[in-house]
């Protein structure tokens, strides 16, 4: 079984060291990773930057843009099974990247952003029958509604919610509480706990019988 996987943040450069960025670790991705290849899957994670080592057994691919991750998803969802998107994408980015550092001046900077690809929606509406794609709702409010939405809105089969508001669980946290919520709309909490034991849980029941929901 083949496992496409997409982990950590994504940067959007305004000029040559400033970026648009967040608090992404990685950690998430890397752990249901590193589940899936002791399990004996073929995987593929593809990375934004992050201070991690690859997972023993897991093919890595390092980008930086949200443009970048589409062009090395694109490459191999196809051929995968199952499609997990766990990067935290920026959602917007400079609407021009200066070639030269852009100086401090007295005052005000405007900043004109556009939205960046939607990776999980592109990626979804490519679906072909039987393979199984999963995303990830990080939120601060509203937290199952927001993802119950997104899971309809983006085609997906499966969707992680974690509320990214509580300290010491989610984004930048070596711990992690989620909701699993199916195309059915039933839904299965899981957490506070490490996030391998989360990505365990994760997979058990993405990974069973059938896939679908």
């Amino acid at each position: 079984m083949k496992l496409l996987l997409t982990a950590g943040p994504t940067r959007e450069y305004l000029d040559p060291i400033r970026y648009l960025s967040n608090g992404s670790s990685g950690r998430m991705g890397y752990a249901l990773a590193e589940a899936a290849a002791a399990r004996g899957l073929d995987v593929d994670l593809v990375s934004g930057p992050v201070a991690l080592e690859a997972p023993a057994g897991v093919r890595l691919h390092r980008v930086v843009s949200a443009d970048a991750m589409l062009a090395a998803c694109t490459e191999h969802f196809a051929s995968c099974d199952v499609f997990i998107a766990v990067a935290a994408v920026a959602d917007y980015r400079p609407a021009q990247c200066a070639s030269a550092k852009v100086k401090k001046t007295a005052g005000p900077l405007s900043l004109e952003l556009v939205p960046t690809v939607d990776i999980l929606k592109t990626l979804a509406a490519r679906k072909r029958p039987g393979q199984v794609v999963v995303g990830f709702a990080a939120e601060t409010q509203h937290v199952e509604d927001y993802a119950r939405r997104k899971l309809v809105e983006k085609n997906c089969d499966w969707i992680v919610a974690n509320d990214v508001s509580q300290p010491g669980v989610g984004m930048d946290a070596a711990d992690n509480a989620v909701l699993l919520i199916d195309r059915g709309g039933r839904v299965k909490s899981f957490g506070p706990a490490a996030k391998r034991q989360v990505a365990e849980f994760i997979l058990d029941h993405v990974l069973a019988t059938g896939m679908k929901p």
